[in-house]
């Protein structure tokens, strides 16, 4: 018996050892290899590869949860790639699935590692608390604040008593605004980008309508992520 509990508790520090090791590779890689490069690099591939591009890009935003990397040139990128209501769609299916997938991994794989990484921030404790009392409220307030950072909370919420249906469609619903208002940027961005190029003009009714959307969006989203802070105060 003592033989296989030591055995057990090797090897769960050796998994927690080689989980550790592997993100400080990759942090270290990413510094290394300008990872925000890399990213538009892959969004301009993604761009030529057809029907191919819209799985390819979310398996490379799953990635991007799960690694730390920032998500928000891809989100943006998805903008100039498909569009607002097509680039949305895929984003918040990316982003979903790439929040479960590190939420999946904070509770299974590297349980230890984010309890560590969290154990000194008040707000993730506050957090932890409203979480055994209110569940998926408090999972949907966080992601419509923009207080809490995006992938060290994916992990984060691992470690708390929230069920993975509830995180699931919390986190998804939750981050829809957001999603929305960036994809926006990221499209009229690309819009601008085009101007003079494949023969492509805009009107000024056309331009305006772009515009009163994109203050139509942020604004919406701005007053949504108020309440959703007021609401979180209260809560936590």
């Amino acid at each position: 018996m003592k033989a296989n509990a030591t055995s057990k508790a090797a090897g769960s520090k050796l998994k927690v050892i080689l989980v550790i090791g592997a993100i400080i590779a990759l942090l270290a890689a990413a510094k290394y290899f300008h990872v925000q490069e890399l990213l538009r690099g892959s969004l301009e591939w993604v761009g030529n590869l057809g029907a191919w591009g819209p799985l390819i890009f979310i398996a490379l935003y799953i990635l991007a949860c799960v690694l730390f990397l920032p998500g928000s040139v891809l989100t943006l990128g998805a903008g100039v790639l498909f569009g607002v209501i097509k680039g949305s769609i895929i984003v918040s299916i990316s982003s979903t699935l790439g929040a479960t997938c590190a939420f999946l991994v904070g509770r299974y794989l590297a349980r230890d590692w984010v309890a560590k990484k969290i154990s000194a921030n008040e707000k993730f404790q506050a957090i932890d608390e409203a979480v055994a009392r209110e569940g998926w409220k408090i999972v949907g307030l966080t992601r419509l604040s923009p207080v809490f950072p995006f992938n060290l909370l994916n992990y984060a919420y691992g470690l708390t008593r929230v069920s993975l249906r509830d995180y699931f469609f919390a986190s998804w619903i939750g981050m829809m605004p957001g999603t929305v208002m960036f994809v926006y940027i990221g499209s009229l961005a690309g819009e601008v980008a085009k101007l003079g190029t494949e023969g492509r003009t805009r009107t000024s009714a056309e331009w305006a309508l772009y515009i009163v959307g994109l203050i139509a969006t942020v604004a919406v989203t701005v007053i949504i992520t108020r309440i959703a802070r007021d609401a979180l105060k209260k809560k936590v």
